[in-house]
């Protein structure tokens, strides 16, 4: 039989990539995500689902593992809504600890009978660099942040059953998103290219390769680590 994963927001950016990498590797990818991937693959099975909304997600989840062994969990889908001190709302906290915490919780739980019966999974949240801090992300790095508590406490969990909990936390990326704020071509996107120690924004293939290193078979005795993806930011100072 061959691996089966969950894939948040594989329909683009970090997600698709992700998603194409697994498919490479002989994995049947589970997309979850609000739209169609404008991409296919006979082993690609998009579900759409809207992960803001808990009742949906936990639908989605339970039928899927309903039909499906998964051995893996990818919790790729993000939302940064940037705003200063003043414009920040709970909502906007509320909203996002659902999309990046709960959704994930979710998932694992439907997930994990599974996994602890066959005594294999493989559990991969993408953090954030902004979990270290960032200007304009109150919510987005306190939902991001979350998830390395999260995840640490779920490696000790599992650990005993053959399941693995790792994240990996990106810094800037080119996606649709990252070019929302930052215009691709624009002053501000070249500047924060050279104040990374690198010299480069990241690509989606980037983080690609990182999932799939804590993803494999053979990474059985790494379990509770996050690794950054972000080009020397998490050891700089760089401005969104």
């Amino acid at each position: 039989m061959s691996d089966i994963a969950i894939v948040t927001g594989a329909s683009g950016g970090i997600g698709r990539a992700i998603a194409e990498a697994m498919l490479a590797a002989g994995r049947h990818v589970v997309s979850l995500d609000r739209r169609l991937p404008d991409w296919s693959h006979a082993e690609l099975e998009p579900v759409l689902v809207d992960l803001f909304d808990a009742k949906a997600t936990a639908a989605a989840a339970a039928d899927i593992a309903s039909r499906h062994a998964v051995s893996h969990v990818v919790h790729n889908a993000g939302v940064i809504r940037p705003n200063l001190i003043e414009q920040a709302t709970p909502d906007d906290i509320a909203s996002l600890s659902q999309l990046h915490l709960g959704a994930a919780l979710t998932l694992v739980q439907a997930a994990l009978p599974g996994m602890k019966q066959r005594r294999f999974g493989r559990i991969v949240l993408i953090a954030s660099r902004a979990a270290l801090g960032a200007a304009t992300r109150t919510a987005y790095s306190a939902t991001k942040s979350g998830m390395f508590g999260m995840a640490r406490t779920w490696a000790l969990e599992t650990a005993a059953h053959g399941i693995t909990v790792n994240l990996v936390a990106p810094g800037p990326i080119e996606t649709d998103m990252f070019h929302e704020i930052i215009p691709q071509g624009s002053p501000k996107a070249d500047q924060l290219a050279r104040s990374i120690p690198v010299g480069r924004v990241g690509r989606p293939d980037d983080v690609a390769r990182a999932v799939m290193f804590f993803s494999s078979r053979d990474a059985d005795f790494v379990t509770g680590q996050a690794l950054y993806v972000c080009g020397g930011a998490s050891i700089g100072s760089i401005a969104l």
